[in-house]
């Protein structure tokens, strides 16, 4: 064991992961070719495949704070996290893929404040996009913190030189070739991701003994805990309903209702359906068919991502002594950050259990999860700052050059405000927690806007905002008076419990305003609201004649009957 790194890696492992790199630089070159215009850097030009921006779209959000998030959730709480993927990401996934799409893609509009200026005109984009460029620069900062902690953890630099290299590598891909580079990159990191995570658990389970070991492990280490251990009861962690442990409720009902509500409905629909990072991988393909069928083909690997990325975690707090000493209460040293944290808990399990050769394929694997998240995140703040609040507040009308030119220059500023707010990130003992706090603040209100504008041509421009704002403000409001003590949830409750007050707040203010204001004349809503929006403009007139498996609703049912299924089995 090296005396200043966390992981020995040997020669072979380094080697693999040069390699890697290699692969992902070359396409951002191979890329450059084929951007001529702004619609080229910041859209794909339209041109993708379903099959292509079916895996980029669960990539770009299979990045580090999904791997390291979900895995140290499982390390701290066991099959309660499952909810993330089977109540909170693919119901919202199906029905982002036949309600939501076909507005977006028919509307032709670039962004998701673009959409919003549309519907509710200027006081809404403006507060929307403002928001939204503020989250990104949040979330890529976790992204970027994440990815320190592993360059830290393999060449035992300090934080701020691997912070910073980190940034370096992320930046010059992006710069040089726009979306397409980042979602190729996303569909070789889809495969790489999963050819590191599948050794892992299948060689962790040989190890504790199959699942059956592995339950035993954790209910011997829940009846032998120490009483300064906060984790919850064994059979609290080896079922995933009610799930108490996640949602900080004591009350089995309470707890169910605070699952399907805060994170099934506010969260996650407010993240799936109004996240520009995973909305514009669908905007990218070649037909409205295509963009409805994206997030819908990408369901089906999304259910099966928690067996590689949870049940890691679940093993990692039984086998590796760091792991096993902090769950029962202590502080061990010697994690990526200094103190070790259940954000550790995936890569002291490759220390532990992986052969060298296999471990810079999963280095690789990581470090391609990270860049993933943070290009997703700076290409995001690229469009918006770029077209949303540049070309429609301070610059108007300039060239096509000139705004490639400020999506580029955005993405370096962006890259360097990353590495401060990355400072923010490193001070959470459980990333997961911060991360829903902030959807909670951003996402929440924006879904409920969004939903009632879509679906009630009553509602006005000024009611547009002014929801955004009050539900914005209302979530930080419990967030603080969580803080401050006012009252007490553990888990994930008090992000959940945030995020429904601002979706509740923003609705009711929203309805009261609209009915004292004046709303839009009808026919300027078109394509806005799903009462004033013609069949025909919804959907794909060449759909009828496909095969039942290319076609969107078909391919949704089954995707919804198998998450039914993973409910009732776990």
């Amino acid at each position: 064991m090296g005396s200043d790194t966390l992981i020995n890696a040997t020669w072979l492992d380094y080697l693999l992961v040069a390699i890697y790199f290699g692969f992902v630089l070359g396409i951002g070159v191979m890329a450059r070719r084929s951007v001529s215009d702004s619609i080229d850097f910041f859209l794909s030009g339209r041109s993708l495949p379903a099959w292509v921006t079916g895996l980029a779209f669960i990539s770009a959000n299979l990045g580090a704070v999904e791997i390291m998030g979900m895995s140290a959730n499982g390390a701290q709480l066991g099959l309660p996290t499952f909810h993330y993927f089977w109540v909170g990401a693919v119901p919202a996934m199906l029905f982002l893929g036949v309600v939501m799409m076909p507005f977006y893609y028919g509307s032709k509009v670039r962004s998701v404040p673009e959409f919003m200026f549309r519907r509710f005109g200027t006081g809404a984009h403006l507060v929307n996009a403002i928001s939204f460029a503020v989250a990104q620069l949040l979330i890529a900062g976790v992204n970027l913190a994440l990815l320190a902690g592993i360059v830290r953890a393999l060449l035992g630099w300090p934080i701020w030189v691997s912070l910073i290299v980190a940034g370096a590598v992320v930046l010059s891909y992006i710069t040089l070739g726009g979306l397409s580079a980042a979602i190729y990159n996303e569909v070789l990191q889809f495969f790489v991701i999963v050819a590191s995570l599948l050794p892992l658990t299948l060689i962790g389970l040989n190890r504790v003994g199959g699942w059956d070991g592995l339950t035993e492990k954790i209910s011997a280490a829940s009846a032998g805990a120490s009483s300064s251990s906060d984790a919850p009861p064994a059979e609290q962690q080896l079922n995933a309903w009610p799930g108490e442990a996640l949602s900080g409720f004591d009350s089995p009902l309470l707890s169910v209702i605070g699952i399907v509500f805060g994170l099934g409905f506010v969260l996650s629909f407010g993240y799936w359906t109004t996240n520009f990072v995973e909305v514009q991988r669908a905007m990218a393909s070649d037909s409205i068919s295509a963009a409805r069928k994206t997030p819908i083909i990408g369901a089906f690997p999304k259910m099966f991502v928690p067996f590689i990325v949870i049940v890691p975690g679940m093993i990692s707090a039984v086998l590796v002594a760091e792991m096993i000493e902090l769950k029962d209460g202590g502080s061990p040293a010697g994690g990526a950050s200094g103190d070790v944290t259940y954000n550790d808990a995936l890569l002291l399990l490759m220390r532990d259990v992986l052969p060298n050769g296999l471990l810079g394929l999963a280095i690789a694997g990581l470090l391609a999860a990270f860049m993933a998240g943070m290009a997703a995140n700076i290409s995001a703040f690229n469009t918006v700052f770029s077209y949303d609040l540049w070309q429609r507040y301070i610059r108007k009308d300039h060239s096509d050059d000139y705004y490639l030119r400020i999506g580029r220059l955005a993405t370096v500023g962006a890259t360097v405000i990353a590495i401060f707010t990355a400072q923010i990130a490193l001070g959470y003992d459980n990333v997961m927690n911060y991360l829903q706090t902030l959807f909670g603040f951003f996402n929440a209100p924006l879904f409920a806007t969004f939903i009632l504008g879509m679906f009630w041509k009553r509602m006005t421009p000024t009611a547009g905002w002014v929801g955004l704002v009050a539900g914005t403000l209302s979530a930080i409001a419990v967030d603080r008076a969580a803080a401050a003590g006012v009252f007490e949830l553990s888990g994930q409750g008090v992000a959940f419990l945030a995020a429904s007050v601002a979706f509740v707040v923003d609705i009711v203010l929203s309805i009261v305003v609209s009915l004292v204001t004046k709303p839009k004349p009808a026919e300027e809503l078109r394509g806005l609201v799903y009462s004033e929006t013609p069949r025909e403009d919804r959907t794909d007139p060449n759909e009828a004649s496909y095969p039942w498996y290319r076609r969107t609703a078909p391919l949704a049912g089954i995707a919804l009957a198998m998450v039914i299924v993973l409910n009732f089995a776990f």
